[in-house]
């Protein structure tokens, strides 16, 4: 058995935890958009029952991947801690009812068959919570050009300049 495939239903209404760490390199669409494949993504799912009843996962995830800086081009470092609501369906049909009942913008609904792939799920929560155009808040090339002239004496000529 994988251990990586739940029946969703079942682990919801029996209010089941699970926890671990994926490493990023198994996972394949986050090891794309990584520098260096390394690290792991440290996950905790949990199920439930939403308020109005129907089953519901918790999904936590949180790590740290290197990606690329747009600005500078050079690897960047982004903390990820994310966390979402899912509520289960059966089919598409009744998700999108669901969805229409419960009009929460901050839970998603999802179809579900009996088995739930669980590392495509951390997969998934993990590129949605990446930022679309990372950048550094100072680029390294940046900030010791801004160092520099920091530094950098005053000219004579703009001394003058402020006497005047």
């Amino acid at each position: 058995m994988n251990p990586f495939l739940i029946d969703a239903f079942k682990f919801s209404k029996l209010s089941e935890r699970l926890e671990g760490e994926t490493m990023i390199a198994e996972m394949e669409r986050v090891a794309e958009v990584s520098q260096d494949k390394l690290g792991s993504i440290a996950w905790v799912l949990q199920g439930g029952n939403h308020r109005l009843g129907y089953p519901q996962l918790t999904l936590r995830v949180s790590g740290t991947i290197n990606l690329l800086c747009q600005r500078c081009l050079t690897p960047l470092s982004v903390e990820i801690d994310s966390e979402s609501v899912l509520v289960l369906a059966k089919d598409e049909a009744r998700a999108d009812e669901v969805e229409a009942q419960l009009d929460d913008d901050a839970i998603d609904v999802i179809a579900v068959s009996e088995e739930l792939n669980l590392r495509d799920l951390i997969e998934d929560e993990t590129l949605l919570s990446l930022p679309f155009a990372p950048k550094h808040e100072i680029c390294p090339d940046q900030a010791a050009t801004a160092d520099l002239a920091k530094n950098e004496k005053a000219s004579p000529f703009a001394v003058l300049k402020n006497l005047k």
